[in-house]
């Protein structure tokens, strides 16, 4: 197993500066970047033992707290393990911070994150690759159509509102992408009923973009957080080997 760097970083970006974690193998050479956009609990041990299995695969990995602008991560504290009952007054106090990362300031920050990656000595000259959870499946999506020339390859996991009727929803992005597109869906998520899959999934095969859709049975939102209630272990493995292929064929 490859041993790994990881440490605490701070980016500027244009509305200030945004923490985050950085990871890569500790050889001391350049590696291949990932930009890992977190779900809405945030960035904390939980996201950078994931971002240390990529770093492990060989990847130099950024997971950048994209609520910066409220405070350092934990922006809200957190139990060390989230079940059903935690999550009313978590979300009581995360929902009006997530409404306020709209695409106009999330997409500033990401070229931001894009252009510092590009700036690390860690991470390897050419395209990145992006992965994002929960609302992070929304970044990721809008990363890759906003900086088609960046991004390679995105993935998005158990991602919500990805093909709403919203003016800015995520999906229509899709006529700039450029990058080859991976998504894992819970089945059992109303943060993306099936007529927003199918929208999704006809609006990326009327672009012409290179995606696979998979619907995960079984599996909640946030199948892939292990310390929450709705983890699933067979939808978590699912998703690294699915993530790990899409990476394979980027780099």
């Amino acid at each position: 197993m490859t041993a790994v760097q990881g440490t605490a970083v701070d980016i500027p970006t244009d509305d200030g500066t945004a923490d985050a974690y950085l990871t890569h193998p500790g050889d001391g050479s350049p590696h291949p970047a990932v930009l890992l956009y977190m779900d809405a609990f945030g960035l904390r041990p939980q996201l950078m033992s994931m971002a240390d299995r990529l770093a492990e695969a060989g990847y130099t990995v950024l997971v950048p707290n994209v609520f910066y602008r409220h405070g350092r991560a934990p922006v809200v504290e957190l139990p060390e393990f989230i079940d059903p009952g935690a999550r009313p007054e978590i979300f009581e106090r995360i929902g009006p911070v997530m409404q306020t990362l709209t695409p106009e300031p999330a997409m500033r920050d990401a070229g931001a994150y894009l252009r510092w990656l590009a700036d690390s000595p860690a991470a390897a000259d050419g395209p990145i690759a992006v992965t994002g959870y929960c609302m992070g499946a929304r970044l990721a999506l809008l990363t890759a159509g906003t900086y088609p020339e960046r991004v390679a390859a995105a993935a998005g996991f158990h991602g919500g509102r990805l093909a709403t009727e919203a003016p800015d929803s995520p999906h229509l992005v899709a006529g700039d992408v450029t990058a080859e597109l991976y998504f894992g869906h819970a089945d059992e998520d109303p943060s993306l009923p099936v007529e927003q899959m199918e929208r999704l999934e006809q609006a990326l095969t009327a672009a012409g973009v290179r995606h696979t859709c998979e619907v995960y049975s079984g599996a909640r939102h946030g199948y892939t957080q292990a310390d929450t209630a709705s983890y699933d272990r067979a939808g978590d493995e699912r998703h690294w080997a699915a993530l790990l292929d899409l990476l394979k064929r980027t780099f």
